[in-house]
């Protein structure tokens, strides 16, 4: 749904067109490297779809860009923060090619908090010009994929596993919804040019190999940490051999690799996906060139020699062959989740699960990932298939992915087709949730226990439709006279709160200390309990570090703020913006760690909190919580690209932290956050 480009989008006393608005790449060109690609250079899937949507050209890696955003994407959990956010800059449209407003993670109703989240959000869709896809629809990335993804592309999303578009040759990128809003409004998004990886795929699967195993060997060789400040690029004739299902499924979890996005080039078989859903006129052809340079260097990956695998808790990374765990008992299977609920996977489940009964001390669950899919399921009797096994068939949404029901037993070992197993993210603190393929989840769900899925023979084959049934009535259009629509808005949706501009220097104690790999669920958790509250965060506050520091948010209060240590990697996991918001709203002022998650590290500057790294490891030892810290200088240093000075009041030691920030980062920082920022730009 293409807007029209002489939309007025208004901001106080300043109007500009949103042509101009998609135009102005960069409203600091002096800051973006003006390296523009050689014509006649050999160009990546990546720098082509860049060097389209970047004023400047595409810039070299570790430079900062300014990318368009052609589509935006906001789920409900993350939704209704930035659309307070897209309604506090000013902008009376969206400006977008397409924006589309998702319910699929607050759908479990226990209270009144999530059904007027979603009366909100329609009615902001529908004020402000976006699609509003309704709650039973289903999940975002799953949606997304079917109707609207489109090679070549640029998707940006506030939720992290939004890089599913890559399966279909997008530069699909997860990211705050601060940042989102922005690209509503017209703005670029701004990053730093990632390296690229080539995983050249040789081979096809065996069967009951899956897609699932392919990124969990992908994260066994680079880890959680590996994408970091990367693209993922897939490559190689094994590439024509994977359906789009399967390199979405890919695209999806190369999110835990810490990765920016991944993405496959558009074929023949991209073409076939979009002829069945009905959008052939979306289709582009999209490679790389022969002799592209891949500035990440080149994984080979031979998928014939890819066996079933699965991932430990608690980690995506703890990747080891399903034959080692032979015989471990699980009390729950879950299929579904962005990762693994398409009709293929759906069918594959279906057909090994006819005729059988699921154990009976197992308790499978299903989340099929669209309207469309479940209709599928329907039609061609794996549906039937399903239940006559004895699965519980759940609508179309998140679900136990998010911790938002379904949540395991005591104790209990609980595998799941789901992209994280992070400690506690399934509701239970003490389950153990291991990662595997729709194949693994199935088998170990007829036998009782883990085994592979390889030796299941009797599989029933259903027929999968030639053509999707096209059914968009849970999609609902916005209205032509916008003005003239009145926002729902419900006790639990709060203001904004203001934060101030950077002091010229700090001081406060040291809050919390914590190890390597924090994750976003461990600095604000999900959950049924916690998720309606995003839209107030007043109320959400109270739960930060709760799962792992009950204190803190008490804490935080008593001592009106402080400082936060960590160690690598710390904010890895969900694009949640409320992991920086909340922890802002408390007080926390600057984060100091080894180093930083992508998004988080986005996120924290979005609301002005200070990301510090740690020039020497060895000065994390030097810290504890309870310490008095001051940072003298703060401001003069950061403007003048000094490292920032850290007093450690309570022992004596000072040492150096580095703050890299590119020019416009620092004048976000300044500003005390972004809402900050381009209100002060606009208004200038």
């Amino acid at each position: 749904m293409k807007r029209q480009t002489k939309k007025i989008i208004t901001t106080k006393n300043r109007t500009k067109t949103a042509e101009n608005a998609k135009k102005k790449v960069d409203i600091h060109p002096q800051n973006i490297a003006k390296q523009v690609v050689e014509k006649s250079k050999p160009k990546t899937v990546v720098e082509k779809i860049l060097a389209a949507h970047c004023g400047e050209g595409v810039c070299t890696p570790g430079q900062p860009m300014a990318m368009r955003i052609d589509q935006t994407l906001t789920q409900d959990a993350t939704g209704t923060m930035a659309w307070l956010q897209f309604e506090a800059l000013g902008c009376a449209r969206v400006c977008t090619q397409l924006s589309v407003s998702y319910v699929d993670h607050n759908t479990l109703q226990t209270g009144f908090e999530n059904a007027d989240d979603h009366a909100f959000l329609q009615s902001m869709a529908k004020k402000y010009g976006a699609l509003f896809s309704r709650p039973g629809n289903g999940i975002c990335h799953q949606l997304h994929l079917e109707r609207f993804g489109k090679p070549g592309a640029t998707l940006l999303g506030s939720d992290s596993h939004t890089p599913t578009g890559g399966g279909l040759g997008m530069i699909a990128i997860g990211a705050g919804g601060l940042d989102v809003a922005a690209a509503m409004g017209g703005a670029p998004f701004y990053l730093t040019f990632p390296e690229i990886i080539k995983i050249k795929l040789i081979g096809k699967l065996k069967k009951n190999v899956s897609a699932k195993d392919v990124i969990l060997e992908v994260l066994r060789r680079i880890s959680v940490k590996g994408g970091v400040g990367k693209i993922l690029e897939y490559a190689g004739p094994g590439v024509k051999t994977l359906t789009i299902p399967e390199r979405a499924t890919i695209t999806n979890m190369g999110a835990e690799t810490g990765a920016t996005t991944s993405v496959f080039p558009s074929d023949e078989v991209t073409k076939a996906f979009l002829h069945y859903q009905g959008r052939i006129k979306d289709y582009t052809p999209l490679a790389a060139d022969p002799g592209a340079a891949y500035t990440g260097g080149e994984i080979t990956l031979d998928l014939s020699k890819v066996e079933p695998l699965v991932a430990k808790p608690h980690s995506p990374d703890a990747v080891v062959p399903v034959r080692e765990l032979k015989g471990l008992k699980p009390q729950q299977v879950a299929i579904g989740s962005c990762t693994n609920s398409s009709l293929q996977d759906l069918i594959t489940v279906a057909g090994m699960l006819a005729g059988k009964q699921v154990h009976p001390t197992v308790s499978l669950v299903i989340n099929p990932g669209s309207q469309q899919v479940l209709t599928a399921l329907a039609k061609n009797g794996a549906l039937a298939s399903l239940l006559a096994a004895g699965a519980r068939v759940l609508e179309p949404a998140c679900g136990a992915c998010i911790g938002m029901g379904q949540a395991p037993g005591t104790k209990a070992v609980s595998l799941r087709t789901f992209n994280r197993n992070f400690k506690g993210r399934s509701g239970t603190a003490d389950a153990e949730i291991y990662l595997v393929s729709p194949e693994t989840a199935a088998t170990a769900a007829l036998l009782g226990e883990v085994a592979d899925p390889r030796q299941i023979k009797s599989i029933k084959k259903f027929a999968f439709p030639k053509r999707a049934e096209i059914s968009d009535s849970l999609m609902l259009k916005p209205s032509a006279k916008g003005k003239q629509v009145d926002v729902v808005r419900g006790p639990n949706i709060q203001a904004l709160p203001h934060f101030n501009e950077l002091p010229d220097e700090d001081n406060g104690q040291v809050l919390a200390k914590f190890g390597d790999n924090i994750t976003t669920d461990d600095i604000m958790p999900a959950g049924a309990k916690i998720l309606p509250l995003r839209s107030n965060i007043t109320a959400i506050s109270a739960f930060v570090f709760s799962g792992i520091d009950a204190g803190f948010s008490v804490r935080a209060k008593s001592l009106q703020g402080g400082y936060v240590v960590g160690g690598e990697n710390y904010g890895q996991g969900s694009s949640r913006e409320h992991a920086a918001l909340a922890p802002r709203y408390l007080g926390v002022r600057a984060v100091l760690t080894k180093s930083f998650a992508r998004i988080h590290f986005a996120n924290l500057i979005n609301f002005g909190i200070l990301p510090l790294c740690f020039i020497d490891p060895k000065d994390y030892s030097k810290i504890e919580p309870g310490h008095e810290l001051s940072l003298p200088g703060l401001k003069i240093r950061l403007i003048t690209g000094k490292p920032v000075l850290v007093k450690n009041k309570t022992t004596g030691a000072e040492w150096e932290m580095d703050c890299k920030l590119s020019a416009r980062q620092l004048e976000i920082i300044l500003a005390g956050g972004t809402l900050n920022y381009l209100k002060k730009s606009l208004n200038q």
